[in-house]
């Protein structure tokens, strides 16, 4: 899952993406907001974290933008401005969900995962396809009663295509939401991951569709 923050002090901005980063997001960072206003309309990120004060642009003037372009990337806003009138303009604008400043990560982080899922059409709290269950705490994958320890990038990769059971990736589409922007990226690393995660969980469960990518199957019911 790939995001984009948006964030011009230095310090926060630097925590919040390793922070970020360790949850197991490709995170892009970036501090000025007509950069941000062009990179969220051209990149397919999958969230965006928008601070509202900006010194170059208003973070509230990129939202509306984004949504009068017909963008439908979720947006968390993230500011130190608490009025509820603010919130409401916000909500008004185009925003999913709204945090104030000074927070906690672990709110931060539950609010993020909850508003992806539910763009997703994910109702349940935990992710879970057939007998998959991924605990996005550990970064480990449940199936049945044995534990599977997944790395960084399996980890994100197992959790983009749980998300979306049953939809076929190309790929350079699992390549642009597994790696942030500055990344080496190498669509044949995909090729790599795939067979690494189809080791644990089952070669079956992954498969290849030639000519198309690769599809988490759903199993009948």
């Amino acid at each position: 899952m790939r995001l984009l923050l948006v964030e011009d002090d230095a310090l926060l901005g630097a925590q919040l993406q390793q922070s970020l980063a360790q949850a197991g997001y490709a995170c892009d960072w970036l501090q000025a907001g007509v950069e941000a206003a062009i990179q969220g309309s051209l990149e397919p990120y999958d969230l965006a974290i928008l601070d509202l004060g900006l010194p170059d642009r208003p973070g509230m003037d990129i939202l509306a933008e984004w949504r009068r372009k017909g963008l439908a990337l979720p947006v968390i806003v993230l500011t130190a401005r608490s009025s509820w009138q603010e919130k409401v303009e916000a909500f008004h604008v185009g925003a999913d969900d709204y945090v104030t400043k000074p927070f906690h990560l672990q709110e931060l982080l539950a609010r993020l995962a909850a508003v992806h899922k539910r763009t997703v059409g994910v109702v349940s709290g935990e992710l879970v396809v057939d007998d998959l269950r991924l605990d996005e705490q550990t970064q480990t994958v449940w199936q049945a009663q044995r534990a599977h320890v997944l790395t960084g990038t399996e980890f994100r990769l197992l959790r983009y295509l749980m998300l979306h059971p049953g939809r076929i990736f190309s790929k350079t589409e699992l390549t642009e939401h597994v790696y942030a922007y500055d990344a080496d990226k190498d669509s044949n690393v995909i090729e790599v991951y795939v067979n690494r995660l189809r080791h644990k969980i089952g070669a079956d469960r992954i498969q290849t569709r030639r000519g198309q990518g690769y599809v988490l199957i759903v199993q009948a019911a």
